[in-house]
């Protein structure tokens, strides 16, 4: 069961991305305290995590002022979930997947050279579990999977960088299945450019992996410009 605190975020949050709560807007501890029924210490809990976010900035003699959307952390986990929500989710899971097209291939490639060797197995052992549960049109498997295999290959890479973006990658995934973006059974030929990838960071062959990854991504970029 959530929180008092994760509940009343989960509303508050989502308003302010929504444009409900307007940048320029003051708000109070007190009227988080009435609104949700909450104590001050809750709404000032959740008044932390909307700053640490960019979506406030809270003084003692201002009161909390909704920011600029230039302001947000577009990174956030949260505040990608929360604009995936919205009316303009197509919009958005473009944006991610244009990010995912830039990042990825590059990603991929340091994977075929840096992965060690239980990282090279497990990804083989990913793309033919993916294989067959998207061969069976499990969707719900297939994409956990799919989050796994990303996951893995952001982290082998060795770049601290990218592997920082797994939250990001993650949000694309999810969005496009959760919002019923995705064919009733994964591509087969997506799924063969995974077992391809997989193949080429278990083989070292960078390049290979790069061209294949960045064959996936650019499917899913055209695919999302198509329905935006």
């Amino acid at each position: 069961m959530p929180t008092a605190h994760a509940t009343v975020l989960a509303e508050v949050g989502p308003s302010i991305v929504r444009g409900d709560l307007a940048e320029g807007a003051v708000i109070t501890l007190d009227w988080i305290g009435e609104t949700y029924g909450v104590s001050r210490t809750v709404a000032r809990e959740v008044v932390q995590v909307l700053v640490s976010m960019g979506l406030v900035d809270s003084r003692r003699r201002t009161g909390i002022k909704i920011l600029p959307r230039e302001r947000w952390d577009d990174y956030d986990p949260a505040i990608i979930r929360w604009r995936l929500d919205g009316q303009h989710r197509l919009r958005h899971l473009h944006e991610l997947a244009e990010l995912r097209a830039a990042i990825e291939p590059a990603s991929a490639a340091l994977a075929a050279t840096h992965a060690d060797a239980d990282q090279r197995a497990e990804i083989v052992r990913i793309a033919e579990q993916m294989e067959a549960s998207g061969a069976a049109g499990d969707l719900q498997t297939f994409l956990e999977q799919d989050i796994a295999f990303h996951r893995l290959l952001l982290r082998a890479s060795g770049n601290v960088m990218f592997s920082g973006l797994a939250d990001v990658v993650e949000g694309v995934l999810r969005g496009r299945t959760d919002h019923d973006l995705m064919p009733s059974e994964p591509k087969r030929e997506a799924r063969r450019l995974h077992q391809v990838v997989a193949d080429a960071v278990a083989g070292g062959e960078a390049e290979v992996a790069r061209y294949a990854m960045t064959a996936i991504c650019a499917e899913v970029v055209s695919d999302l410009g198509h329905q935006h």
